[in-house]
């Protein structure tokens, strides 16, 4: 049994590194989407921590107004593809390997934190919202857009459902969660939108995207 626990983990770890990378890439790099990250990052300036960076599909999307970017992916296996869109942007880009539950970075560092379609995966999301509230400087913004549990009652029971093996396929992806209550629990001002992805069943369609500010001093 510890040999063919073994094998599926090695197993786990290649697909996660080397074939869920390419898979991410495909399934998020569609015309809606990326209408609604140009839409997040309008506003978006200053010294800017993205949480989840993955294959850097947000990067043709940030203005003149940022200032520097420092951007984490856990899975090392993403930086292969985001690489050149990061060498052929103007923006500063500190691209590293971290995971948002614990950021290696000082209280207070960053204007604002950016985090696309990511919350879904991170394990104890909790604590990486706590995280992202920390880094933030005071009056700092934390722009989001993510997918998780619909108010439909049928929607929202499936979701449960089916969360299991989601998590199995897609590194770690919950459909399940609250996201709104979530994040309001952390930051006292959330200015929020839910809506239904119009290119996506209503599985794994169901969005939430806002701005959510730090208390100032």
């Amino acid at each position: 049994m510890d040999v063919i626990s073994e094998v599926g983990d090695w197993y786990m770890g290649m697909y996660s590194r080397l074939i869920f990378p390419r898979l991410l890439e495909l399934s998020m790099s569609g015309q809606e989407l990326s209408r609604y990250r140009q839409a997040l990052l309008a506003s978006v300036r200053g010294e800017v921590l993205e949480i989840g960076f993955g294959t850097g599909l947000n990067m043709p999307y940030y203005g003149d107004g940022v200032t520097a970017l420092t951007a984490i992916d856990p899975n090392e296996g993403m930086a292969a593809i985001a690489t050149p869109r990061i060498q052929s942007s103007m923006v500063n880009v500190n691209l590293q390997t971290a995971n948002a539950e614990s950021l290696p970075m000082p209280a207070e560092r960053f204007d604002a934190v950016v985090c696309t379609w990511t919350l879904c995966s991170i394990p104890h999301i909790e604590q990486a919202l706590a995280e992202v509230y920390r880094v933030l400087k005071p009056g700092g913004q934390f722009f989001f857009i993510e997918h998780g549990l619909s108010p439909e009652r049928g929607v929202g029971s499936w979701q449960r459902r089916v969360t299991p093996l989601q998590r199995r396929i897609a590194d770690g992806c919950h459909l399940d969660r609250p996201m709104a209550n979530l994040i309001k629990d952390v930051f006292p001002q959330v200015e929020l939108r839910e809506f239904y992805a119009t290119s996506l069943p209503k599985l794994i369609g169901y969005f939430y995207q806002g701005v959510a500010t730090k208390s100032p001093l």
